[in-house]
């Protein structure tokens, strides 16, 4: 039996015929760029996370760098995050003309270690200002800490840490949307829990788009006001510049096929969370839990207070001994879907080389990069099929 990695046809009739029909609403009244399909489905995300304003944009990625413009990130400064993710995340850093510094992660969650994030602080000197200086007399003026495959990162911690040493955080909320946290001040949604976030709806999202788009999301109104103006070319008035933007719109097609399926999301994370029960049963009943590491759900204890604490945008298993790879090839020739998130962690890109790190430098980060591999979880997933890729990785490991 061949099992799909992510099969977008398994959402169902009712969700086919609801992007339908707002797909062919946008083509009837052409109405193409910005305008009313934009505005209200940035009305329904606002309302969907509880607050905050939600600015769309053409993708999560391009979200992000609006936030950095906005925020004038820009040469002498320096931003940390991980190098246990997505390019982009680091990506936009680089293309604001900003340092990157990283921050090893946690080795039990693979999200940013608040310890490590406070021995990384700790070590820096300050300017005369009092302004945090990175090794390279760089500003520090921001930390960026991703939400990965799901699950919310500690922001009570990281929030301490930040709070410590007088540095905002930007969350990476690009793989949780609908997440979340029991925080010390009550339970948070992920995404609102700092000042300023984004979230992509790359198509494989667990809210996905009919392409590329994305939102920059904020609590203040000030800032939703300037994001709105570099999405658009920094203008407000037609013509009129205030400021050196970019084309950052997200398409009213994009936005108006995002809102039909908005209502449905809820559900798809229940439906991901049962899926990811049903992984747990399967491999403590093949006795394979001696042999793997089921993904972290460092919320868990929480589940009875928490539904949404975590929404498992990916399925993601450790395998050691460095058997990860002939294991996956083994699923492969079985045909059963499977990706590795992240082959090469960031700073061992080449395009990063001239940051100067090398192997070893962030050594939980690189383990995780040649243990974890990432199994079907998505909505529509038949137990049958996941009893398939258990016995699989039973006959691999054998």
């Amino acid at each position: 039996m061949s099992v799909p990695l992510f099969d977008l046809g398994r959402l169902g009739p009712e969700v086919d015929d609801a992007v339908r029909e707002a797909a062919l609403r946008v083509l009837g009244h052409r109405g193409y760029v910005l305008g009313s399909e934009v505005e209200a489905f940035e009305n329904d995300l606002s309302a969907y996370l509880g607050g905050g304003h939600a600015i769309g944009m053409s993708s999560g990625t391009d979200a992000q760098l609006a936030l950095l413009m906005a925020m004038e990130i820009g040469h002498g400064d320096a931003v940390i995050s991980t190098p246990y993710t997505f390019f982009a995340t680091a990506g936009c850093i680089h293309r604001t003309g900003a340092e990157i510094v990283f921050c090893d992660i946690d080795p039990a969650t693979f999200m940013m270690d608040p310890e490590s994030l406070r021995s990384l602080l700790a070590g820096l000197k300050r300017d005369g200002d009092g302004n945090l200086l990175s090794a390279h007399g760089n500003r520090v003026r921001l930390i960026v800490p991703i939400h990965l495959f799901g699950a919310v990162c500690d922001m009570d911690a990281l929030g301490a840490v930040a709070a410590d040493f007088g540095i905002e955080i930007l969350e990476d909320a690009a793989q949780i949307l609908g997440g979340k946290y029991h925080s010390k001040e009550g339970l948070k949604t992920a995404g609102i829990i700092a000042p300023t976030s984004y979230v992509s709806f790359y198509p494989s999202k667990n809210l996905g788009a009919a392409g590329d788009a994305g939102a920059a999301l904020c609590l203040d109104a000030g800032m939703a006001e300037k994001l709105r103006r570099i999405r658009n070319h920094g203008m407000e008035e037609r013509y009129y510049h205030k400021v050196v933007g970019g084309n950052f719109r997200i398409d009213a097609m994009q936005a108006a096929v995002l809102r039909a399926k908005l209502p449905f999301l809820d559900g798809w994370n229940a439906t991901r969370r049962a899926n990811a029960e049903a992984y747990r049963e399967l491999f403590t009943a093949a006795g394979l839990l001696d042999r793997l590491v089921l993904p972290p759900e460092p919320h868990r204890d929480q589940s009875d207070s928490v539904r949404d604490h975590h929404i498992f945008h990916q399925y993601v298993i450790r395998i050691s001994g460095g058997k990860r790879d002939a294991l996956q090839k083994f699923l492969t020739d079985r045909k059963i879907g499977t990706a590795i998130y992240y082959p090469v962690p960031l700073h061992l890109q080449e395009c990063f080389a001239y940051l100067g790190h090398k192997k070893g430098d962030f050594p939980v980060s690189e383990q995780a990069a040649l243990e974890t591999l990432a199994l079907p979880i998505f909505p529509g997933l038949r137990r049958e099929e996941q009893e398939e890729v258990v016995a699989g990785i039973v006959s691999g490991l054998s």
